[in-house]
């Protein structure tokens, strides 16, 4: 449990306790009276364990497999796709091998394994300023 559950813990003891009201304990944890009465009926039921968010220790649902991961890098690294960019590349996946993922998500897959982007940057061309025009007098 982190610190934060376990302060948790004690002020919903305390006020199933009757030493702090339902209006204390939600000020003192910084929740609503109906949070507060829910977390409490939680406790009572179950322990501590109510205050432990229940998906912890779990892999989202909408998170990239692993497999699909090693796909698209082990892609990325071959031949016919070593020079594309990322935008690009994110094309390819989706007319070809029909994986269909968002941009960003295929830059923090492959950002992440250290591959960068192949850009074309254009030099820099400094902006020249003009001569001042004389002002005429009337």
């Amino acid at each position: 449990m982190s610190q934060k559950q376990i302060n948790r813990y004690v002020v919903i003891q305390k006020s199933l306790e009757g030493l702090l009201t339902v209006k204390e304990a939600a000020k003192v944890l910084g929740l609503s009276e109906r949070q507060v009465i829910r977390l409490r009926k939680g406790v009572m039921q179950s322990g501590v364990s109510a205050l432990i968010h229940k998906n912890k220790g779990r892999k989202p649902s909408h998170a990239v497999s692993d497999e699909l991961k090693g796909k698209i890098i082990s892609l990325k690294l071959s031949d016919n796709y070593k020079n594309a960019n990322f935008k690009h590349f994110n094309e390819l996946l989706e007319r070809f091998h029909g994986i269909k993922l968002s941009y960003s998500t295929i830059y923090n897959i492959l950002n992440s394994t250290g591959i960068k982007s192949p850009k074309k940057r254009r030099r820099f061309k400094p902006h020249t300023r003009r001569k001042r025009n004389h002002r005429w007098a009337f």
